[in-house]
């Protein structure tokens, strides 16, 4: 049984259950603290927790799923892979404990002729929870036998998510693979022999105090109980088909038989060459699945993970002693095995192929570099310690060699280090990799601040007191310079004007750009008369508040008193899309599900940029519901809090944050709505009620990079300002039609209809006087003695192309192929433009005149161009005039074949 047939039968049986059976989500993880989706049940997340809810009580899916924490296992177990799937179903707050175990018995067991997958009853073994007497008697109601049915505890058998929430005992079910495979005596003595098919969650505990799997505290009973399942299909799929392994069914074993015909091994006959060819196989599944999510290879998060997979397995291949390009050979056919299970993959198959090539070729020039050197420092490393009873160790300077000049990987350099009995120091490759990235950002702030960073860090290590920020309360405060900082000298005691100067307060209400919002501006006034324009605020090293400005008058002292005070209305403006920029992340997250992470944001005077994670459009009638959610939500006024706590209570509330951001212990909790409704990690500066924004325009959504989309929006002042310039538009539409406004739609559509029947009544007039010249171009045609019968005609304004160009194929077919022919019409379409269709029949294409030719020729003459095949082409231009002017020119450049 195949694993496509697997996956339906699964889903067809429980869609017969009652169960809404759903696609899977993407494997990029709704949760921005992980960067894969890692289980079946993520995606139901949010309806388990009670969060959302479900669009049925029952569901199903096959989940597509990626964990790589145990990358060095692959190809070494028989059920290690970085990518899985995972078959589920889901009850919340509907079925519970006996129609689940039900279910998963009748489906295991039923024949397979009935749509079950014919496992016998003998071989199936559960466990269940030390306390669940209930679940072993519905077991036994099934007709296990009691011997195999297990009992095991909390450690083993009782699910909660790791924190607050619901949670409660699982029953597992296992596959006796026989006594070739190790000990009697069920799950319990041998998880070799015995294999885990499908555990079955039995979630009715709300738990709190979660300190380990066995440390936590049941809190009581939920009100609505529910069931989470998942059966693992690859394991299904190796068991169901008779192999060994994950890598040898249906999926999978095509690249591994690739493999071989690239490398000349058999698969079976190497133990070492065969982990390699497993993954390879399971490397190129996953690389193909997690790119056609939209992911591409990067130098982080999950690009990264994705470049391992690839590096890897090109390593894995030249370590089988390919040296050519493999990538094109192994990914086209990973994409035609899984493509009956995922069809959409032929759609994104070209842009993936694309990359996944350039990603090897790329990779392959690191390694010729990196190789050799490599080489010689692992035999060097063995020459060191030859005759000495230690392990060889290669240096933490020449792994940083490689990865900083050769852009060879550590974790290469580890892995063939290995394969040679080398260790390496990675202690000391992590500690050069530190400084060189304390350099790179000394570096890059230097490049942005047009100074010496070491000026900053030095006045940073004199400050008495840590430079105070009072931006969220006061719009002025006074202040005392600390510090004047010039282009090209650094510190300075004083400066006059005019200059351009950067100014350290000890005090400032300016915010600085950070976390997507634009900084404040404003001015800088000192007691004795010096004047200062804030055109930005940077923060060059950490907490230090840099103001740029330009000083228009006076001159300005280090010590100065002075009073430094934002421009408000540009405040207010930053605040107002501040917030709307939360409400639009929470209100698109509402429609498509968390999946719908923020990556990005700029938060500007009555606008905002919000970028988020979505592998493909939203429709428009989607966003136009999260526009008018975005609007509800202003209209209800809703409160607008911050509150500092330390972050794992923030993140225990819900909060969100951006994936790969550094916090700090303590954050900053940005809260929307008393129930919470938008709950966000945020520094920036918010107004403190939602009304206060006014409205929101969302002018635009679109993609920006691979899985990543944009929305762009107008806010408060610009918002009011493009709905007056609709409204205007709308009141002269309304005069012009003479049509109430909300009429206008039904005018427009019915005069759009008058003008369709108006066109296509034209188009039938010059149809018919198309075909009413027929007989007589044919009949005149026929009459010439010319070696080569032209019939060429200008005829005038013609409808559609289509037309002209079925005229033209009429007439070379009533002037039959006896004698070569060539039919060229000529006219100007319903855009006053002139076309030109021309076509010859095989006779005449013998001759040597070709249409294509012709046609191309003719179109300059019209100012214009095209083109076509020999039989048929069509072309136009500019300037009608030129029509028989053009005519006449076929007629010579046919003659002359």
């Amino acid at each position: 049984m195949r694993t496509a047939e697997i996956a339906k039968r699964y889903l067809q049986y429980f869609e017969k259950q009652g169960h809404l059976v759903v696609p899977s989500a993407s494997l990029i993880s709704p949760n921005p603290t992980t960067l894969f989706t890692i289980a079946g049940m993520v995606p139901f997340i949010p309806y388990l927790m009670g969060e959302k809810t479900p669009p049925s009580h029952r569901m199903a899916s096959n989940q597509k799923c990626v964990r790589t924490l145990d990358i060095d296992e692959v190809g070494k177990t028989t059920r290690h892979g970085t990518f899985f799937q995972m078959l589920g179903n889901f009850s919340f707050g509907d079925y519970f404990k006996e129609e689940a175990i039900h279910y998963a018995y009748e489906l295991l067991t039923s024949p397979v002729e009935k749509g079950g997958f014919g496992i016998d009853p003998e071989i199936l073994w559960m466990t269940t929870f030390t306390d669940d007497d209930e679940a072993r008697q519905m077991w036994k109601n099934e007709g296990v036998d009691p011997e195999h049915i297990q009992i095991l505890g909390m450690e083993d058998n009782f699910w909660t998510t790791g924190g607050p929430g619901p949670g409660g005992p699982c029953s597992e079910i296992y596959i006796d693979r026989g006594p070739e495979y190790g000990k009697d005596g069920g799950p319990v003595v041998d998880e070799n022999r015995y294999i885990e098919i499908w555990d079955l969650v039995f979630e009715n505990y709300m738990v709190d105090n979660v300190q380990s799997k066995t440390n936590l505290h049941i809190a009581g009973e939920l009100k609505h109980k529910n069931i989470d399942t998942g059966a693992g299909l690859e394991r299904l799929a190796y068991l169901l088909q008779g192999k060994q392994n994950i890598y040898e069914t249906d999926e999978v074993f095509p690249v591994i038989e690739a493999a071989q015909k690239l490398t000349g091994i058999t698969y079976g006959s190497d133990k070492d060459a065969d982990v390699k060819f497993r993954v390879v196989a399971d490397h190129v599944r996953s690389a193909l699945m997690i790119m056609s999510d939209g992911v591409r290879p990067s130098n982080t998060g999950r690009g990264y993970v994705l470049r391992r997979l690839i590096r890897r397995t090109v390593e894995a291949m030249r370590s089988l002693g390919v040296m050519d390009p493999v990538i094109p050979n192994l990914l086209p056919v990973s994409e035609a095995a899984m493509e009956p299970n995922y069809p959409d993959l032929a759609n994104t198959f070209h842009d993936v192929y694309e990359a996944a090539c350039g990603e090897e070729d790329a990779f392959r020039r690191t390694l010729s570099n990196g190789i050799e050197i490599l080489d010689v420092a692992v035999n060097k490393a063995k020459e060191d310690v030859q005759g000495k009873e230690e392990t060889p160790v290669l240096s933490g300077d020449t792994a940083f060699t490689l990865h900083d000049t050769y852009g060879f990987p550590i974790e290469l350099t580890l892995e063939m280090a290995a394969e040679q009995g080398v260790k390496v120091d990675e202690a000391k490759f992590r500690e050069l990799m530190s400084e060189q990235k304390s350099r790179a950002r000394k570096d890059a702030l230097k490049k942005r601040h047009n100074v010496d960073l070491s000026v900053y860090d030095d006045f940073k290590k004199n400050l008495e007191a840590p430079i105070v920020f009072e931006g969220y309360t006061e719009i002025a405060t006074r202040s005392r310079v600390l510090g004047i900082m010039q282009e090209g000298k650094g510190a300075v005691p004083a400066i006059t004007a005019p200059a351009t100067v950067e100014v350290i307060l000890d005090h400032t209400p300016f915010y600085a750009e950070a976390g997507g919002q634009l900084a404040d501006q404003g001015t800088i006034t000192s007691d004795d008369g010096a004047v200062l324009e804030v055109d930005d605020v940077q923060k060059p090293i950490k907490d230090l508040i840099v103001h740029q400005c330009r000083l228009t008058e006076g001159t300005l002292v280090v010590g100065a008193e002075v009073t430094a005070e934002i421009d408000i209305e540009r405040r207010g403006a930053i605040a107002r899309a501040h917030t709307a920029t939360h409400i639009v992340h929470k209100a698109l997250r509402e429609e498509l599900g968390p999946q719908a992470t923020q990556r990005g944001s700029e938060d500007a005077p009555n606008r905002l940029r919000f970028d988020f994670q979505w592998s493909k459009a939203p429709a428009k009638e989607l966003m136009s519901t999260v526009e008018a959610r975005v609007n509800e939500r202003v209209r209800n006024n809703l409160r607008v809090s911050t509150q500092e706590m330390k972050f794992d209570d923030a993140i225990a509330l819900g909060a969100m944050h951006l994936f790969g951001e550094k916090y700090g212990d303590v954050v900053r909790v940005v809260t929307i709505g008393d129930d919470g409704w938008s709950r966000e990690l945020c520094g920036g500066t918010h107004v403190d009620f939602a009304g206060k924004i006014g409205a929101v325009s969302i002018m635009s959504e679109a993609s920006i990079g691979s899985g990543v989309r944009r929305v762009d929006a107008l806010v408060g002042q610009n918002a009011y300002e493009y709905g007056a310039r609709e409204h205007a538009l709308v009141s002269q539409l309304s005069d012009k039609l003479n049509a109430r406004p909300d009429e206008l739609a039904e005018r427009i559509n019915t005069l759009l209809a008058k003008l369709k029947e108006s066109d296509n009544r034209l188009n039938a007039m010059y149809e018919q006087q198309l075909a009413a010249m027929v007989p007589a171009l044919v009949e005149e045609t026929k009459k010439s003695t010319a070696r080569i019968k032209i019939a060429t005609k200008n005829v005038g304004h013609f409808g559609s192309s289509d037309a002209l160009r079925k005229t033209v194929l009429d007439v070379r077919g009533k002037l039959g192929d006896e004698a070569p022919v060539v039919v060229a019409l000529a006219g100007v379409s319903d855009d006053d433009k002139p076309q030109i269709v021309i076509a010859t029949n095989e006779a005449a294409r013998k001759e040597g005149v070709k249409a294509g030719a012709l046609v191309s020729a003719a179109a300059k003459m019209l100012g214009g161009g095209g083109g076509g095949k020999p039989d048929l082409a069509q072309g136009g231009g500019s300037d009608p005039s030129k029509i028989d002017a053009a005519l006449s020119h076929v007629v010579e450049q046919a003659m002359k074949a």
